[in-house]
């Protein structure tokens, strides 16, 4: 997991990775993060998020908001995502979330997408599975978003955004077709469940 850091062992590198390209709800988050390359500070455990189990994510989120040289998280809204596309929308909010960064890197590693940027980046495929920053930054974007649906999940009890964080399950899709959809939809999503009503 470290050896994209190791190559760049001179330099500032932040991680940048996204959580939510695919459910048909919710935002799509964004996680820039700087970790610390001291021995002494490596957090072990760090891995692409959706390898982790729920608890694990949790623990390892905390312990990088407290380790991290600088982070930043940002939501792009199902608005935006409907108005810009979503693979549009996810380079919005990457790149939002570089330029909140309290601490300006020297590279940016990137999970597999290429952003606007005058920061030197590195593209790379699978990259949360490969990078140590990727990684930590996809545990952030996760975890945020999964508790904005667990949130969601109490204002729209009847779609199971707790259990499918807003993807496209069956149960939520019955759920569509029932109820209709919410004011978190994305309707370029949702166009094949369900005729475009007004939101509940």
């Amino acid at each position: 997991m470290l050896d994209y850091e190791k190559k760049y062992a001179d330099k500032v590198v932040a991680g940048i990775d996204e959580a939510g390209r695919g459910p048909l709800a919710g935002p799509v988050v964004c996680a820039c993060v700087i970790m610390p390359m001291d021995e002494n500070q490596i957090i072990d455990g760090i891995n692409d998020s959706k390898k982790l189990t729920a608890k694990k994510r949790e623990d390892l989120y905390k312990k990088i908001i407290d380790r991290a040289i600088s982070y930043c998280i940002i939501e792009i809204e199902q608005d935006e995502i409907d108005k810009i596309n979503i693979l549009n929308a996810t380079k919005l909010g990457m790149k939002k979330a570089l330029e909140g960064l309290k601490v300006r890197p020297d590279i940016v590693l990137i999970d597999a997408v290429k952003i606007e940027t005058d920061t030197i980046q590195e593209n790379i495929i699978k990259g949360d599975t490969l990078s140590y920053n990727i990684a930590a930054a996809s545990i952030l974007a996760k975890v945020y978003r999964d508790r904005l649906m667990q949130e969601y999940d109490k204002l729209y009890p009847c779609y199971g955004f707790s259990r499918n964080k807003g993807y496209g399950t069956k149960e939520h899709i019955q759920a569509l077709k029932n109820f209709g959809k919410t004011k978190i939809h994305r309707n370029t999503f949702i166009k094949n469940f369900i005729n475009q009503d007004d939101a509940v």
